[in-house]
């Protein structure tokens, strides 16, 4: 499916596609995380930190846990677009419980929209460890803004 195509879906629409099509956004191939579930404002990201995201003191820097939950709060917010709608993050709170490290083991983030209006969408998230322990939350608040129309492929002339 083109861009183009995925363009003229809704987001949840967009996402199964991209989830089917096996394509990874690009934050994801760089700190090693991905989408694993999405549903109506809902999503699911997973990740295995490792010492490539080590900050200096030896531990998984705090801003690859505000990473996963800003994406999982943002692609659940995503979930509930129309075709002609975007949205970006306001506001991202995040609260650390618990450090991360690359014994950690496969790391979830789990998010879901709490409310949406006509131009803000309000989301939480939460991050647990390879064990379920809880690691870090997040609230988030979205933009909702309009789309430019797509425009129709031109025909090419001769």
């Amino acid at each position: 499916m083109s861009a183009r195509e995925t363009k003229r879906l809704d987001g949840l629409a967009q996402l199964w596609a991209m989830l089917g099509a096996g394509v990874p956004a690009s934050i994801g191939e760089t700190l090693g995380f991905s989408l694993v579930e999405v549903d109506a404002g809902r999503a699911v990201f997973e990740g295995q930190p490792d010492r490539r995201v080590y900050n200096p003191i030896g531990s998984v820097h705090g801003g690859y846990a505000a990473t996963l939950l800003d994406s999982a709060c943002g692609i659940a917010a995503h979930s509930q677009l129309a075709a002609d709608e975007g949205y970006t993050t306001l506001e991202l709170k995040v609260s650390y419980l618990r450090g991360l490290s690359d014994k950690s083991g496969r790391v979830r983030a789990e998010g879901r929209v709490v409310s949406r209006g006509r131009r803000v969408v309000f989301a939480e998230a939460a991050l647990v460890d390879g064990a379920g322990r809880l690691c870090a939350t997040a609230t988030s608040t979205l933009l909702v803004f309009s789309l430019p129309p797509v425009e129709p492929p031109r025909a090419e002339t001769e």
